[in-house]
């Protein structure tokens, strides 16, 4: 294959990646909505506090909005706008890009109605799951949950601060008011996270069962390393310099676990030599081990299928594939800047090096792997036609406006053997087990329910490798 056909490749997964997003939005859909099977929904979210919280992207397979892997999703398009513009533009897909995280921004806008008050989830996790159903035809009760001063929840304002900072950098050039205007909201809640610290699920309990934190001090240097780039104001980089915990050695990267992600932004800084903090070789040092274990050149290698695929955990492992690869791709961005290369105990990689690791994942997931099957939705011929989501399984409310209810949504389309009715283009299922099987099984949530976090990160990926 000529590098011409590769970059079509992945110039065709990178616009279905995007327009994933488009299926995946609540509220009232803009006239120039391209996945067509969708309807507007959810267009009284926020009337239980008379407040306006219609909008934002229903998470997964489901039809509830959860405010901690929604804000990392919207950080992690953001990042991947800025970082990989030039690619983004090459592709045409700049535009949609800024689009598909100014839907979330806008959300997330509203969900800040005070310095002190954020919106961090929509509808009921367990009614929710409870039902199979459009979210056109949603008839559950959709509540609103909120944190504040006397229910705080560091990690999820700390994570929404992050998203916030990210996309007004990401905004800056081509919308100044709008970046603007994030950036206060960033500043609020990184306030409002240091001043009231806790675990955001000890004050939205419902969000326990299905996005429990491990903690909040990751979202707090993520937080700060993005308000320091928005910014370069000293109070965050002090904040970086002063953390008693830096994270360490990390073994993923995800919508929970932000410490990587803060290593690497200080590395960057590392790398280009303009600031000096005492532990920004503490910082680096612990992202570059994570880069070496990747590369298989490190002292804890992260475990390889046998097919190539690099495996993290067993729920949903693709989530960790994509966010890591994401940061080897920037990692080598950052490398080819600074002229360096990192030092393992395997031996030195280039920035070339982690490029190709990326390459190689992106690969796995769009057909090179045991199963010649592309892990994408909707890119190549064989690719999982069932995926575990309502929207998609059930045929489209412009095909058939008879609602279908809660339950019968079960028995007619969830125990359906048939091929889901709507494609769910771009979209990343949990993927395959650790011996490189997938069943594509729309009752198999554990390996085929595709996530927002999941494919945030690959569009920065496949733009890397375009």
């Amino acid at each position: 294959m000529t590098h011409g056909a590769i970059s079509s490749k992945y110039g065709e997964a990178l616009t279905k990646s995007i327009l994933y997003f488009e299926a995946q939005r609540s509220g009232k859909l803009p006239s120039n909505q391209r996945v067509d099977w969708r309807g507007d929904s959810a267009l009284r979210d926020g009337s239980d506090f008379h407040v306006d919280l219609t909008g934002g992207y229903y998470d997964a397979g489901d039809n509830t909005k959860f405010g901690l892997p929604l804000a990392f999703t919207t950080t992690m398009l953001a990042w991947s706008s800025i970082e990989m513009a030039s690619q983004l533009k090459a592709n045409t897909e700049h535009k949609n890009l800024l689009t598909a995280i100014k839907w979330a921004t806008d959300y997330l806008i509203k969900a800040h109605p005070e310095p002190n008050v954020l919106y961090g989830q929509v509808g009921d996790g367990n009614s929710d799951h409870a039902c199979w159903m459009r979210p056109e035809d949603m008839t559950t009760t959709r509540p609103s949950y909120r944190i504040d001063a006397q229910h705080p929840g560091a990690d999820l304002a700390g994570e929404t601060a992050a998203a916030m900072a990210a996309a007004s950098i990401a905004f800056a050039p081509y919308n100044k008011d709008y970046a603007e205007k994030l950036i206060v909201h960033a500043k609020q809640l990184f306030d409002f996270a240091v001043a009231h610290p806790g675990d955001y699920q000890n004050s939205i309990s419902n969000a326990g069962a299905f996005y429990s934190s491990s903690g909040y001090q990751d979202e707090l240097l993520w937080a700060a390393a993005w308000l320091y780039r928005a910014t370069k104001k000293d109070t965050y980089l002090n904040y970086l310099n002063e953390a008693s915990n830096t994270g360490g050695p990390r073994t993923v990267f995800s919508w929970d676990d932000k410490f990587l992600g803060a290593q690497v932004l200080v590395a960057k800084l590392a790398l280009e030599g303009k600031v000096k903090i005492n532990k920004m070789d503490e910082y680096k040092s612990m992202a570059e081990q994570f880069i070496c274990n990747c590369a298989q050149k490190g002292s804890n290698n992260v475990k390889k299928t046998q097919g190539g695929l690099l495996w993290f955990l067993p729920w949903a492992n693709l989530q960790y594939t994509t966010s890591a690869s994401f940061v080897l791709s920037v990692y080598s961005k950052y490398l080819k800047s600074a002229d360096a290369s990192i030092k393992c105990p395997g031996g030195n990689l280039q920035a070339s090096d982690l490029l190709n690791v990326a390459r190689d994942q992106a690969n796995y997931i769009l057909g090179s792997n045991p199963k010649s099957m592309s892990y994408m939705v909707g890119y190549g011929s064989n690719y999982p036609k069932k995926p575990h989501h309502r929207g998609a399984s059930i045929v489209s409310i412009k095909k058939n406006k008879t609602p279908v209810d809660c339950k019968g949504g079960f028995s007619e389309w969830y125990n359906n053997p048939a091929p889901n009715p709507n494609v769910l283009n771009g979209a990343i299922v949990g993927g395959p087990d650790e011996n490189d099987a997938y069943g594509d099984d729309r009752t198999d949530y554990q390996h085929s329910e595709p996530g927002l976090a999941t494919v945030a990160p690959f569009v920065g990926v496949l733009a890397a490798v375009a």
